[in-house]
């Protein structure tokens, strides 16, 4: 199936190689917010322009797309747009990442190399399971979450919607992460964290609070 990626930064540039190596998906080229990039090629593939360009390459049978854009709201917003123009949201599963056969993925979703996705997991809509991220046994991820590289979560943790677990952070078991919420990088989390919240430290503590939307 024919496939553009929405986002031409580095993390498009993960998802282009992600969806090369699976081989499932064959990507045509990028769309971008940039004006500076329309035009240019980006790993041997085409930068289209801005999403004003969705229509043409719809014409073109091109109906698959996933959304290379690391910010989370960003990401679940452009969802709806795609959506509405009728593309079809795929995954890009690395062949190298580790996904239990009872984990339920749902769509959009990005699991990169050496990522391990356990048993009975359950990744919501527009996830990213970054580079060596570990899931284990019954955690749910939901819709828009970031799961950083390298970052572990023991079993039965919850990630809210539109949250982030940082770059090596590591959340003990059964806790929840709420929604909106940021684990900075190399956290260790020893106790829930309410929406909107940003926890640093080990152990991690509170620093900043915004309502979540």
């Amino acid at each position: 199936m024919k496939c553009v990626i929405i986002g031409a930064g580095g993390h498009g540039k993960v998802v282009l190689e992600i969806l090369r190596a699976a081989k499932k998906h064959t990507p045509v080229g990028f769309v971008d917010a940039d004006p500076s990039l329309a035009g240019k090629s980006m790993c041997g593939l085409p930068v289209f322009g801005n999403a004003n360009a969705l229509g043409k390459l719809k014409a073109q049978k091109v109906s698959a797309a996933i959304i290379a854009i690391g910010d989370n709201r960003a990401r679940r917003s452009y969802s709806q747009v795609l959506i509405q123009q009728g593309f079809k949201l795929v995954n890009a599963v690395h062949p190298r990442a580790i996904v239990s056969p009872s984990a339920k993925v749902g769509k959009g979703v990005v699991i990169a190399a050496g990522a391990v996705v356990g048993t009975e997991c359950q990744v919501g809509d527009l996830a990213i399971i970054n580079t060596s991220a570990v899931i284990d046994h019954e955690c749910v991820i939901d819709e828009a979450a970031h799961i950083c590289p390298t970052a572990a979560l023991a079993g039965r943790v919850r990630v809210g919607a539109c949250a982030m677990v940082g770059l090596g952070a590591k959340i003990l078991p059964c806790l929840t992460i709420g929604v909106e919420a940021i684990v900075g990088a190399g956290t260790v989390v020893l106790h829930d964290l309410a929406a909107g919240v940003t926890a640093v430290g080990v152990p991690a503590r509170v620093v900043k609070s915004v309502k979540a939307a």
